[in-house]
């Protein structure tokens, strides 16, 4: 018998695709065109990797280059290291099924996640000014004022204070993520586990964790991107020029002042083009990382 061919599938996925291929796919292989060309009197010239040669050879652009990619990987190192275990305690803590409003205490983890970037940007900015901010009277409340610091306005402190505040505002991503992947896990399993005596701490790091190391792995990589794509939260804080004197300057907002220009620096496209298929093509390598090295091994030890 032959079978029918299901055109109402491709009818319902077409709005998708044909969105999802106009606002991504184009503008993506239009960067990377743009990112092989350069200005000249005539208008764009075919310049091949000069762009890439200059970002990466020439004194002027590669330590911006350089010192915006490293402040990057600070800044992810910071959100691996604090908000995902952060997330992951969390989770085990409001899972627990004795534990009262814990719904309550989801809402209220999670609000800040669906807060814009401006909102808290500028909420965080005043309440750590050391002007008009509340930070130093709580401190000096609880007796801690000696420890109050701009730490805004210095380079050592600044990009790892906003960090910790992006961990603030997103760590109930993975607190939900994992928190539905501790609900999924068959009560039998845990039930056999109570039979051979582990509970507790022994019972998450025997039976639950390794059962939920595909949804650490989706978390890790989800971070990776997020935080290589970060801009609103430095930008609403710290301005274009990512202050002071660029210590959080980031890959985004190096492009931004690179492609659209800022104060007496004129915008160049294709230069800036070529910082964002740089920034594309570090994000792939560490999404092909995960999906080819991590995740293998970890489908390995699950199973």
């Amino acid at each position: 018998m032959k079978a029918r061919t299901r055109f109402h599938i491709a009818v319902f996925l077409a709005p998708a695709v044909l969105v999802y291929t106009a606002v991504m796919i184009v503008p993506l292989f239009d960067t990377l065109r743009l990112s092989f060309y350069r200005g000249g009197p005539e208008g764009a010239e075919f310049a091949g990797i000069a762009n890439f040669r200059t970002l990466f050879g020439d004194p002027r652009w590669s330590a911006s280059f350089w010192n915006a990619l490293g402040n990057n990987f600070w800044f992810f190192l910071i959100h691996m290291a604090v908000q995902n275990p952060v997330g992951i305690a969390l989770a085990a803590i409001l899972s627990h099924p004795r534990l009262r409003f814990a719904a309550l205490y989801r809402s209220a983890i999670f609000i800040p996640t669906i807060l814009s970037f401006v909102i808290v940007g500028f909420a965080w900015k005043l309440i750590l000014s050391p002007i008009w901010g509340i930070a130093p009277g709580i401190l000096d409340a609880v007796g801690l004022k000696a420890f109050f610091a701009p730490w805004l306005g210095k380079e050592h402190y600044a990009l790892t204070t906003l960090a910790l505040v992006s961990v603030w505002q997103f760590v109930g991503i993975p607190m939900m993520l994992i928190y539905a992947a501790l609900l999924s896990i068959p009560e039998e399993v845990l039930e056999a586990g109570e039979i051979d005596g582990l509970t507790g701490w022994a019972a998450f790091r025997k039976i639950k964790l390794p059962l939920i190391l595909p949804s650490i792995g989706i978390i890790s990589i989800l971070t990776f991107v997020g935080n290589f794509n970060a801009f609103d939260l430095i930008y609403t804080a710290q301005g274009a020029l990512a202050g002071p004197n660029f210590s959080t300057d980031i890959l985004g907002t190096f492009l931004y002042r690179t492609f659209f220009g800022f104060q007496l620096q004129l915008g160049d496209p294709y230069m800036g083009s070529a910082i964002a298929s740089a920034m594309f093509f570090i994000i792939l390598a560490g999404v092909c990382l995960y999906l080819f090295g991590i995740q293998t091994r970890m489908r390995r030890y699950q199973f």
